[in-house]
């Protein structure tokens, strides 16, 4: 079974826009996931300062351009729920990122597929 060269060119470039798109995005998603991972670096940090205070100490927070007295445990609770988001934030770009990584080789297999075809 032989292909026209018009119909080979169009899936060519169809599977090559795949790849060049699967790329792009999988770049966008590391450095989504780049910034995850200081955050929660930030957040392990900030509960771990807020742990070794004493429990008397007053502790402010910044809202919009003031600042609060907040109790510590309030803080620590903000904190906790910040990370758990962050979390579940990281564990979707990696799903994302898995699913990108298959598209990508998948389309650089077609591509392979299709030239060797067409090459014998």
């Amino acid at each position: 079974m032989s292909i026209s060269n018009e119909a080979l060119q169009k899936v060519l470039q169809e599977i090559g826009q795949k790849k060049v798109f699967a790329e792009q995005q999988l770049s966008i998603v590391k450095q989504q996931q780049a910034v995850k991972n200081r955050e929660t670096r930030m957040l392990q940090l900030t509960s771990s300062e807020v742990e070794s205070l004493p429990k008397e100490t007053k502790v402010y927070e910044g809202v919009g351009k003031m600042f609060i007295c907040t109790p510590i445990p309030d803080v620590q609770k903000r904190l906790a729920t910040e990370s758990d988001a962050v979390k579940a934030e990281l564990a979707n770009l990696k799903k994302k990122e898995d699913y990108l990584e298959k598209t990508y080789e998948n389309s650089k297999a077609s591509l392979e597929q299709v030239l060797g075809r067409a090459g014998a």
